[in-house]
């Protein structure tokens, strides 16, 4: 994948972006097709939360991957597509955001972005690249809501969402080709470790199994946060962080509940 093969589609709206891709990936759409929204009626982050914003005041985008990767490495495509935006808003408005473990952008730590991957739900044991991977990016230009915050925040000049979007997608574009060996996505999630902010942070973590409360000490193989608590690493696969201060001894930690 080169910047030059996205095969970008725009639209004045759409009901989700992620939707859209989705379902062309369903028809077979290849990689590198492109779905830029100027708003969404029917937006949502994880766990199908409703995520809104005004028109024409965030990028909306969403990319089609195939990657060359086993289904359990498929997270580092939301690795890459992470690390490319805040690639590209350090080029843009001079602020790297770092990456809030499991999908965020955060500037200090208030959220600037969020981005989210899903599959098209094919079988395992496909053909390798047979399965499409839709990462949506939503990020505030110059507008935010309450606790968050925006790249206008914080740019010396404003950022255009076509300028953005063409230093994603370059990025992206880098870091494409990574996924498709063992290699690129060891290199991968070896980046996302040293730009993720959660790591060394006291934090709660809200899983489907209950409360993990402790200190983030490492991403796994698998892509899962290890938080140390006082009865041992739990790895969580999913749920919803928060930082805590000041950090609390690990030791002192306590687990209601385990993720995966």
């Amino acid at each position: 994948m080169t910047a030059a093969n996205w095969d970008v589609r725009r639209f004045a709206s759409l009901p989700s972006t992620n939707d859209w891709l989705l379902e062309r990936a369903q028809e077979g759409a290849p990689a590198g097709i492109v779905a830029v929204a100027g708003h969404q009626s029917a937006g949502r982050g994880r766990m199908g939360r409703r995520w809104e914003a005004p028109p024409g005041r965030c990028l909306l985008v969403s990319v089609l991957l195939r990657p060359l990767a086993p289904l359990a490495e498929l997270f580092t495509c939301t690795a890459a597509v992470a690390l490319a935006t805040s690639d590209a808003c350090r080029l843009l408005a001079g602020v790297e955001p770092g990456v809030k473990w499991p999908n965020d952008l955060v500037i200090g730590d208030e959220k600037v972005a969020g981005v989210l991957a899903e599959s098209d739900g094919a079988a395992p044991g496909g053909r390798p690249g047979s399965v499409a991977v839709v990462v949506g990016v939503g990020c505030n230009l110059d507008w935010h809501p309450p606790g968050a915050t925006s790249l206008a925040a914080h740019a010396k000049a404003p950022v255009g969402r076509d300028e953005l979007l063409e230093a994603m997608l370059g990025g992206v574009a880098a870091r494409a080709g990574l996924l498709d060996t063992e290699a690129g996505r060891r290199a991968t999630l070896a980046e996302l470790r040293g730009r993720c902010v959660t790591l060394g942070q006291a934090v709660r973590v809200e899983t489907a199994a209950g409360t993990v409360v402790g200190v983030a000490r490492e991403l796994d193989g698998d892509g899962r946060l290890v938080v140390a608590t006082g009865a041992g690493d739990v790895a969580v696969a999913a749920g919803d962080v928060e930082h805590l201060r000041p950090a609390p001894p690990a030791a002192s930690q306590a687990v209601h509940g385990r993720g995966r």
